[in-house]
């Protein structure tokens, strides 16, 4: 009964940093610290640092996955909490760079470019869907309720997964129209 108050405890935490995190990041996106007096350089290093983050954090991922399969419950704890580290990571250094630095307009052509945006778009909404079921996830898993934790793990984990590869795949298709 204890644990399940541990899940109730957070549920409003959940909500409100499901919500926020988007919005923020949203308004955030759009601010350019140039606009405020600020004389920063471009962050244009940035970008292949957070797709490698995106594409480690889907290695960590899998890895958590197959190391719970095989039974290694503090190996799956340590890999998913690093998964979380290395997305909060990644979501802090794109903030960095979009606050510093101009958008980048894709200029692919033909079919390319709305199989571009097919992926862009699915990216970003599951990146935001993806964000409270890792922290039920996470929640259930600290509330030793993993019959729970396995149940919507399930959903997470494919979602999850697919964010950071599309991250990585985002970030190569853009990369050759990038301005350095």
């Amino acid at each position: 009964m204890e644990d399940n108050l541990l899940e109730k405890k957070f549920s409003k935490f959940i909500i409100i940093v499901s919500i926020l995190i988007p919005v923020v990041v949203a308004i955030l996106f759009s601010v350019k610290l140039k606009d405020f007096g600020f004389n920063v350089e471009p962050l244009s290093f940035l970008p292949p640092i957070y797709a490698t983050i995106n594409g480690i954090t889907a290695i960590v991922l899998v890895a958590g996955v197959l190391a719970i399969k095989n039974g290694k419950r503090k190996l799956h704890e340590r890999l998913m909490t690093t998964a979380i580290a290395l997305s909060v990571a990644f979501l802090v250094m794109y903030v960095g760079y979009h606050m510093t630095s101009d958008s980048t307009k894709f200029g692919g052509e033909g079919i390319i470019r709305p199989i571009y945006f097919f992926i862009l778009i699915s990216h970003i909404l599951l990146s935001i869907a993806v964000i409270p079921l890792v922290l039920i996830t996470y929640v259930r898993a600290l509330a030793e309720r993993f019959d729970r934790h396995k149940k919507i793990a399930k959903i997470t984990f494919p979602i999850w997964l697919y964010v950071a590869v599309t991250g990585v795949i985002v970030y190569l298709m853009i990369e050759p129209y990038y301005v350095y």
